[in-house]
């Protein structure tokens, strides 16, 4: 009866993700055609941050509780996963289009602050103060682009008149937002009761059920978003998450407590900036991400969590 129950919840779980992203995508698609503003920038902010927002709460929450040791661990783990499985998987369904300024300047910049997160944790085996200053410092910095890139390519759409009014739509980006991260609780707590009904080691929970469990969000928006052909917010999504994880969430937790960065981190920090660098040559010539670049990733994801284990 309570592995029946499990199922039951477990199930539930992933309709509320899959309804949830939907109605998430469509309210952010909205917005950005009702207020002119690119698909890309909506997908940087607003649907980045919502996705990361189980990551945010886990690392935040731990800092204020005086355990700041999982924050590295979930953020760098949560990144080579966005990329590698999560885009892997998202380009292997469909072709995703990668614009202009993506492959020229976001990504990039992902790569420099995967880099400088890097250099921080290793020179000092902590993310002090001050750093986490730097990191908030370049966030605010990364946000006015994104204020500016609004600005400058503000666009009015025959699609905006025929968008619902403005409020309905945020309703449908706050429901949607509440039901992924309602729904990805669901799907993790009830696989970890079920993983353990049949024996399953926690370790092994913790680097596959818990760790899908924080990207679920990002996982299931990214297709969702594909496949309406809306692939500014798919990519947009996952290079906003990584930057949001590293540069927010990292610079955050260090501004409440020192976030300790353990030397068998790094070789996980050097797979996330291999992984960046990985998808910026994957769709640097074509400026997509097509289904062979797709496997690859997905491969290289297998290959990163063989040697986890």
């Amino acid at each position: 009866m309570y592995i029946l129950l499990q199922v039951v919840l477990l199930v539930l779980g992933f309709v509320m993700l899959i309804k949830g992203a939907d109605w998430f995508v469509d309210g952010a698609a909205g917005v950005a055609a009702k207020l002119g503003i690119p698909q890309l920038i909506i997908g940087l902010t607003i649907v980045a941050m919502g996705t990361s927002a189980p990551e945010a709460a886990v690392s935040i929450s731990s800092a204020m509780k005086g355990c700041a040791d999982i924050t590295i661990g979930n953020v760098v783990g949560s990144n080579i996963m966005n990329i590698l499985l999560i885009l892997g998987l998202a380009s292997a369904i469909v072709t995703i289009k990668v614009s202009d300024s993506t492959v020229k300047i976001e990504i990039p910049f992902m790569i420099g602050i995967s880099v400088l997160l890097t250099v921080l944790g290793m020179t000092g085996n902590r993310i002090t103060f001050v750093e986490g200053v730097l990191l908030w410092v370049l966030f605010i910095g990364y946000l006015a682009y994104l204020f500016v890139m609004a600005k400058k390519n503000k666009e009015t759409t025959e699609e905006a008149k025929a968008q619902k009014p403005l409020w309905q739509l945020a309703i449908l980006i706050v429901l949607g937002a509440a039901m992924i991260v309602l729904g990805s609780d669901f799907s993790v707590d009830a696989a970890t009761a079920i993983a353990k009904a049949f024996g399953i080691s926690e370790r092994f929970i913790g680097l596959t059920i818990v760790a899908l469990g924080t990207s679920l969000p990002e996982l299931v928006t990214s297709v969702t978003a594909a496949k309406k052909g809306n692939a500014d917010i798919a990519i947009g999504n996952i290079v906003g998450s990584n930057l949001f994880n590293i540069l927010f969430v990292v610079g955050t937790t260090a501004l409440i407590t020192p976030v300790a960065f353990a030397a068998n981190f790094t070789i996980d920090a050097l797979v996330s900036i291999a992984a960046a660098v990985l998808l910026w040559v994957g769709c640097f010539k074509k400026k997509s991400l097509g289904r062979t670049v797709g496997l690859i990733m997905v491969a290289s994801y297998a290959a990163y969590f063989i040697y986890l284990l």
